[in-house]
């Protein structure tokens, strides 16, 4: 049996797999939902806030990749299937007996938590459907416990919407609108007489329908809506399935999250009005197309869905969002074409001009900032700036597309500075960011894609070590762990090393709770008095030592 919805150009086996999880099946996050440089490749779903709950194979195969990471996905695990589709399931708390043996053996082998990406055979871990794999958590990047569950297709890695395959969550709610911008997209173009991006005010009509109201426009312009979706049971405000725009009655941009690749998951930048999201946190999808944007989400788009007003004409623009359920919330916007007679307004200009398809180098005292080509999506000029040591790198709020150099000259500081000097990120004057520095003779560099203000600063500080279920020369009879907690206010934690009676031991670090966890199961201790031992370090090299006694048979 196949499975087909709206636009999908696909038809994906329905029921070949179950569900990840035995518990109702309520999410927290879609596929393709906007986030942060990319687009969420997954759904999420919901544990009930629990950890521990089973996680079963969707379906037969074999284990082809485990990954142990700090942050990311944390622990996860990916199933190749004989159907030509890849299942993954990550943060997970920990894996199966057997796979959590060859992992912690591996771990220790390595004296690291991080294990990369472990490539199994087919032959190592092979599993039935409904068989156990793992168990939920909370580990890697993620914001609670839940479980982030894939499908790719195997031989191109593109990640498919899971919810064309036969998983269906309860939902029967519209999404819900929340702005409607428009833009002025060249110097000629006007919205209400001006040649700035406008918000339009709307109302109501009926339920899920909505009117905004008329507006006046000439030369070429688009639009934006910003616009969420729930889903029942759950209050998470989570991404459409589809966003459509209608000129009078005929469709003129289409896109949808059935699937995409890695690689074109960070044009998410130009699909959103990316000033306006890092000025407001507020993401407007935009029902336009701009020239450097690579996304292959998009269907019949007529001259990439920007309108061009004539003087005297009436237009009536229509724009349906929809769920992967055809939930519809729509919106009409009347436009009237009108002549404007305002004078073009000038552009900002600086004396550092960025042509983006060409290197750009420049130095200004002892800071150097270097483009690689193509670092901008577009021809512009930046802002390049010294004031009070802080070095203003343009703004944030423009999107970028390589990474940059950021290069320090620190030929003036004594060997002691040398040492506890870094980079930070001071665009939030109150929350400083280490920036990953690396040092060179008499220079210290970063490789940021991130624009804004950036300053030298010095850390002499070490970092803290708390014990936290534990004391000074206490029985842990009981215990089943061993926890510290660690933290660096400054330049933040670099590394640690952790032993028991002079043997290294995995630590697995909470970075949400500053928590270190070492398990008692991991191996058996001898005699019943032992010294627990942990050095951390930070960015720069600051030391911090415990050594505390405690006794265990």
């Amino acid at each position: 049996m196949t499975f087909y919805t709206g636009n999908a150009q696909k038809h994906y086996p329905r029921n070949y797999f179950s569900p990840p999880l035995k518990i109702p099946i309520i999410l927290s996050g879609t596929f393709g939902e906007l986030r942060s440089n990319h687009f969420h490749s997954g759904i999420d779903i919901k544990t009930q806030g629990k950890q521990g709950i089973p996680i079963y194979a969707a379906a037969n195969g074999y284990v082809s990749r485990i990954k142990v990471s700090q942050y990311g996905f944390g622990k996860a695990i990916y199933l190749e299937h004989p159907n030509g589709y890849t299942t993954v399931y990550a943060h997970l708390q920990k894996f199966e007996p057997t796979i959590q043996k060859y992992v912690k053996n591996i771990q220790y082998k390595k004296k690291n938590y991080q294990t990369g990406n472990l490539f199994t055979k087919s032959e190592k871990f092979p599993v039935k459907k409904g068989q156990t794999i793992g168990y939920t958590g909370d580990t890697g990047s993620s914001g609670g416990p839940h479980l982030h569950y894939e499908i790719r297709d195997t031989k191109t890695e593109h990640i498919i919407n899971p919810l064309l395959f036969g998983i269906h969550p309860k939902d029967d709610t519209a999404p819900t609108l929340q702005k409607i911008m428009a833009y002025p997209l060249n110097e000629q173009s006007r919205v209400n007489n001006s040649s700035l991006k406008s918000i339009i005010s709307f109302k109501k009509t009926s339920p899920n329908n909505y009117i905004s109201e008329r507006i006046t426009a000439s030369g070429v312009i688009g639009f934006g809506i910003s616009v969420f979706d729930r889903l029942n049971g759950a209050t998470n405000k989570n991404g459409i399935y589809s966003l459509e725009m209608k000129v009078n009655g005929s469709r003129v941009y289409y896109h949808d999250v059935e699937t995409f690749s890695f690689a074109e998951s960070k044009y998410i930048n130009l699909l959103i009005d990316y000033k306006h999201y890092k000025t407001y946190k507020n993401r407007v999808q935009k029902t336009h197309k701009v020239p450097a944007n690579r996304l292959n989400l998009y269907e019949d788009l007529v001259n990439n869905g920007k309108i061009n007003i004539e003087n005297g004409a009436s237009y009536q623009v229509e724009i349906i969002a929809k769920d992967i359920k055809h939930n519809t919330t729509s919106i009409k916007i009347p436009i009237k074409g009108v002549k404007n007679n305002l004078v073009f307004r000038e552009k900002d200009t600086t004396n550092y001009k960025i042509i983006a398809k060409d290197f750009h180098k420049y130095t200004l005292d002892n800071v150097t900032i270097a483009f690689p080509k193509n670092t901008f999506y577009t021809d512009c000029f930046i802002d390049f700036s010294i004031d009070n040591d802080i070095v203003k790198v343009h703004k944030a709020t423009v999107p970028i597309d390589k990474r940059y150099t950021l290069t320090f000259d620190t030929s003036l500081l004594n060997e002691k500075q040398q040492q506890q000097v870094y980079i930070a990120n001071v665009s939030n004057k109150k929350y400083p960011r280490y920036a990953n520095t690396k040092k060179k003779i008499n220079k210290i560099y970063t490789s940021t894609k991130v624009l804004g203000s950036y300053k030298l600063l010095f850390d002499s500080i070490q970092p803290t070590i708390k014990k936290y279920n534990f004391a000074e020369g206490q029985w842990l009879t009981k215990n089943k762990t061993l926890k510290v907690k660690i933290k660096d206010n400054q330049s933040g934690i670099k590394n640690f090393n952790a032993t028991i009676d002079g043997q290294w031991i995995l630590m697995e670090y909470n970075h949400k709770k500053r928590i270190l966890t070492y398990n008692f199961d991991d191996k058996k201790l001898v005699g019943s008095k032992h010294i627990f031992k942990i050095v951390v370090s930070d960015n720069v090299g600051n030391l911090k030592t415990l050594s505390t006694t405690f006794f265990k048979k």
